[in-house]
Parts: structure tokens; sequence; C-alpha cells
């Protein structure tokens, strides 16, 4: 068993320094300032004087030797040692147990002086570390002096008691000064239900399998982007899993769609320059939203912002992928090497190659494997290594906000219309007649297009209101409502049940909140106090955020219907073409069977069809090649494909 007894030890006064120390801890810059303030700042506040010496045999000796006199003295250097000892070999080695056959004489009796036993406290060692690894203050002094104090420092929260304070302690003692000007507080990692990772609980997760299962840079991604650093991670395989498919996958996507169709091109970049003037609208609109994320993360990395800068690669990359590449792939089908081909594969790379570098620091083996693949490849002159380059510097000149407001109110608009066609069990290949909007700006034509082009709809209309295909109804936000008016939230309940759902939203978007008296006590409730429900009407779907209403007419004639079968047959198509190994280049013979009503509706849309599919040829009432049974829209038909020739 153990048994806990006194025993004398050697101290630091630290209450001696107690005010110098905490204005040097005022000095520092800790992400998040609550525990710099609160847990390490109470902490200094009741600082206690430090127990320095161990009784153990390894360690780095205490320094001090002791004289039957009763004087002490601390050495400072071995020339000093050898100079006040007699029996200091040469090349002395400074820990145990050679440094204590090492006498000095006493410089008030002349008597021998034996070191003190002890050796120092290990954290001892730690806060000495910025000046011992330069064997300071014995040489390296310039070299020291341009590193001290450090830019930053990270550890977990524990090191509160540890490292950080023992740093901070040393270089008040020494320097008077805070040896870091800026400290990360990290959060512990846990498992997947917030527990503590142990051996004994057996929950704790091998760090080398889950490096090879996921990769580095997989699992660098998750602690990035889903937490601040200080607050506690719960690390299991579905979270990892979910940054790679948001981020890495996105990103690996996108860059594969490029190489795909470069290589079919024989595209080479560095023949080209990107000149802005040619560039179409959706070209201006990635290159501003990628200079302003060069400008964003530049400034978030520049205050520690972590996982900030994380989700703002995140957001650019779905932006680059599902919105860009989405809208620009046929100017990559397009045949030859036009100008506005070049422009697209000219803002895709420099695209990719951009984020690659910025992403860099954070997911360093992909962003290589990129780097290489679309840099090197084609100018070896250019930095061996991505992590050799410059990191890229913002074109103000390239930034256009007015373009960004503008896009995100179609991307806006987009998502609503795409919740309207779900809530309508109404896929996006069957084309819609009209759908109406109401928003704070009216787009220009140009994004009308997009709209009406993303969403298959003949026609975008913008309306100052929609009153005429929507009704409102309101609820209280209980998170909110309930805290501010608990003892009223019956009356608030019944009050916002028997309003005017249309006046009542006129209301709250010219005062920006509804207001209600109950006998003299005065409620005010704003946006996020109510919860805005729209009801359906059999004709039209509508659905709304705080900004945007939009309502889709989901009635389709036989025209419509029409059209929503040839998209779906060249879908189909499509996909039979990738599952029989065809390239993408390559043309085909179509077949079709069992269906007259099918075969009908392709003889009247041959041109679209062979276009689209790269079909040559159509045959009717049989099927060869790769076939496969189909049901479109509830017509049962046999599909066959074949490579022509």
């Amino acid at each position: 068993p153990l048994i806990y007894y006194a025993r004398e030890s050697w101290y630091i006064k630290m209450t001696a320094v107690k005010e110098d120390i905490i204005r040097n801890n005022n000095t520092i810059n800790w992400i998040p300032e609550s525990i710099g303030k609160g847990r390490f700042g109470d902490w200094l506040e009741n600082i206690q004087d430090w127990a320095v010496s161990r009784n153990r045999y390894w360690g780095t000796p205490l320094n001090v030797w002791i004289c039957e006199c009763g004087h002490m003295h601390s050495i400072g250097s071995i020339e000093e040692l050898k100079s006040m000892s007699k029996n200091c070999p040469e090349d002395i080695e400074l820990h145990r147990p050679y440094i204590d056959a090492v006498t000095i004489t006493c410089p008030e009796c002349g008597k021998e002086m034996r070191r003190t036993p002890e050796v120092l406290d290990a954290w001892f060692d730690s806060g000495s570390m910025p000046f011992a690894q330069h064997h300071y203050p014995f040489e390296n002094q310039e070299k020291f002096e341009a590193q001290y104090p450090a830019d930053f420092i990270s550890e977990a929260v524990d090191q509160t008691r540890g490292w950080f304070y023992s740093l901070l302690a040393i270089s008040t003692l020494i320097f008077n000064r805070a040896p870091y000007k800026n400290v990360i507080v990290m959060g512990h990692v846990q498992d997947e239900d917030g527990q503590k990772m142990s051996k004994s609980k057996g929950n704790a997760v091998d760090p080398m399998d889950a490096l090879n299962k996921f990769g580095a840079d997989a699992i660098r991604w998750y602690f990035y982007v889903n937490s601040a650093p200080w607050l506690p991670n719960r690390f299991h395989d579905k979270a990892v899993e979910e940054g790679q498919r948001k981020f890495l996958g996105t990103l690996w996507n996108t860059y594969a769609f490029y190489v795909l169709y470069a290589d079919i091109d024989n595209f080479d970049p560095t023949k080209y320059t990107l000149d802005y003037e040619k560039l179409s609208v959706m070209d201006k609109w990635l290159l501003s939203k990628l200079n302003t994320l060069v400008k964003t993360v530049d400034e978030y990395l520049n205050n520690y912002k972590i996982t900030e800068t994380a989700r703002a690669l995140q957001s650019f990359t779905d932006d680059m992928s599902n919105w860009y590449v989405r809208r620009c792939r046929e100017r990559f089908w397009a045949k030859g090497m036009e100008q506005d081909k070049i422009n697209a594969y000219m803002t895709l790379y420099t695209a990719l190659i951009t984020l690659s570098k910025i992403s860099a620091p954070m997911i360093p083996f992909m962003t290589e494997e990129i780097y290489q693949n679309l840099v090197r490849s084609v100018d070896k002159s250019a930095p061996e290594s991505i992590h050799l380059t410059d990191f890229p510097k913002v074109n103000e000149e390239f930034i256009d906000k007015d373009l960004e407001v503008s896009m995100d109110e179609v991307l806006d608009i987009v998502v609503l219309g795409r919740a309207a066609r779900n809530s309508a069990n109404i896929k996006n290949r069957q084309p819609i007649g009209n759908m109406y909007v109401k928003a704070e700006n009216v787009l220009s034509p140009f994004y009308v297009e997009i709209i009406e082009d993303e969403l298959n709809v003949k026609a975008v209309e913008f309306k100052d209101d929609v009153e005429e295909f929507v009704s409102y109804s309101f609820k209280p936000q209980l998170k909110t409502v309930g805290p501010k008016y608990g003892k009223l939230l019956g009356k608030i309940k019944e009050a916002l049940s028997n309003l005017d759902g249309h006046k009542a939203m006129q209301e709250l978007n010219t005062d920006g909140a509804l207001n209600f008296d109950f006998d003299g006590e005065k409620v005010v409730l704003g946006r996020e106090d109510l919860l805005i429900e729209t009801a359906k009407n059999d004709n039209f779907v509508t659905e709304a955020d705080n900004k945007v209403t939009v309502v889709l007419d989901i009635r389709l004639d036989d025209a419509l219907l029409e059209e929503g079968f040839v998209r779906e047959l060249i879908s189909k198509i499509q996909t039979m073409r990738k599952e029989a190994g065809f390239e993408v280049v390559d043309h085909i013979v179509l077949s079709q069977s069992g269906n007259d009503r099918i075969a009908e509706i392709i003889k009247k849309n041959e041109a679209v069809i062979k276009n689209d599919t790269l079909a040559d040829e159509i045959v009717y009432n049989n099927v060869e090649g790769y076939t496969k049974d189909w049901n479109l829209n509830g017509e049962h038909t046999s599909l066959g494909v074949s490579k022509k020739g």
C-alpha cells in the first residue's frame, strides 16, 4: 500500500511574483478567452509556492550544494562547477549518480559542499524548454531572441496547471514576460456517447487503426470542422465519414471531373490565361467567391479561428461543386476548344489550385496529390511541393459583392423550389409551368433563367405578394417566448391562432414584430419568437424562409407530362451507358420495345434524345446489347444500348 507522509521540499516562492505573473498572463491572447481569464486566471489569483523538488533518482538534479556550516550555493554553469570543484571530471555527466560525486569548496568556511539529493519536478524541465532547447544563454542568443516569445502554443485544457503554467511561471521568473503570444486550448476526445475514452472501459480508439481506416486527412478534418477546438469532441466512425462526404469527397469529385475532361481535350492550363473581361457571369461569380474565401480564410487563420476556417472552405467547395460545376457541365462537354470552354477550364483550374493551397495546412495529403497532378505535371519549374508555395493573395478586383448577393438569392430560391417539388412529390426531371417568387430583390432576367433551368420551370415570376396562393398561421416559439412571457403563454397562443394570417404577415414584414396588449401588459414578438406555417393549396405548393417565399404551380398539362417522359428516358439511357461501361465519347444504338406510348414519345422527340445520349440510331420493337426494363412514370418499357460500330 502507498503511505503518504510529510517531507521537506524545495520551493520556488511564486507568491512573491504573483502580480507579475498575472500581468504577463493578461498580455496573452487566450483562445477561448474564458480559459485565460477564468480557469487559468483564477488559478493565478490563488497562486501557491511551487514545490519544485522530487525525491527520485531519474530527473534533472537540483543544482544546489550545501555545506555543513549551513551555506547553500546554486551552480549556474559547468564552467562555474569546475571552477569551484576539485574533483569535477572534464567530461562531467550532469545526471545522477555522476553529479552526486562532485563536491565544491564552500566560499564561506572552505569545507566540502555536497549536492542536495533531490531532482527537479519534470514540469520545471517543460517550462524551461524555450531556452533550454537552444542552450541559452551560453550560445544561440540571437536564435533564441528571434523565436521568443512563441507566436502560439496549443495543448489540452488540463495543461492550465501543467505546461501552460510552467512556461509562464519560469518566463516570469527569468524574463518577466509571457513566453507565448497566443494559446489555443484543446478539449478532450470522447467516445460516441460523450464518455472519456479509457482502455478499462473498452471505448478507446487505436489511432493507427483509425488512420488506416480513414486516412490522416479525414481525421484531421473531423477535428477542424466538428466544433470549436476547446470543446470536447465525440469521435466515432459516422462523424469522420460525414466530413469525408461533405468536404473531402466533394473536393475530390470536383478535381476528378476536371481531370476527366481535361484529359479528353488534352487541355494544358499553361497555354492559356484567365481573361476576366471574357468570362461568363458564372465564372466571375466563382472567382469572386474564391477571392472572398482567400480573404476570409487569411483573416480567420490570423486570428486562430480554426473551425470557422474549415466551415468556410467546406461551404465554398459545396458551391463550386454543386452549383458552378452543375451549371457549367455542358460547357466542358462542348466540341472543340472555343473561348467559352477555355474560360470554364481556366476558372475551375484556378479555383481548384487556389482552394488546394489554402486548404493545404489542414488536409496536406489530398492537396499535395491535386497539386502534383494539376501543377507539377505541366510545370516542372513550379515549387516541388504545395507546402513550399506561397499562401494565395486576394485579388480585390475579382470580388463582386453585388454578384455574390444576387447569386445567393438565386440559391435561396432554388433550395426552396426544390423543397416545394419534394412536398408535391414531383421529380426535378418533370417540367413545371410556373413558379411565383416574393423576395426582397427582383432579380434580372439572367438570374431568372438560371432559376428556371435549375428547377425545370417554364416561367418564374416575381410578385409583390403571394397572398392569392398561400395563407399563414402562427404559433409561439416556446424556447424564446416561454422565458420572456411565461405566464401569458396561453393568451399568446390563443391570440396567434385567431390572427388574420395575411394581415399579420404584412405587419411582421413592415414592423419586424407582432404587437399585443393583454390587459395592459405589452407583448412584442419578433420573427425569432414565431413559428410560421404556410397552408397548402390543391394546385399550388408553397415554401418560405425569413426572406423568400416561392409558390409552385403543380398543374401539369399533356405537353409538360410528355417532356417529363423525355427527360426520364434520357436519364435512364445515360444510366445504362454507364452501367454498360461505355466511355463518355462513345456513340450508341438505342433500342426500345414493350410500350407503344413510350415508342411514340421517342419518335416525336428523336432529335433531342439522340443529341443528349449520343445515339446515332434508334431501333423499335426489339432490344439489343445491354438491356433493362424500366418503369417510367407508371409506363413499363424495355430499353437497350449497344456501342456503335
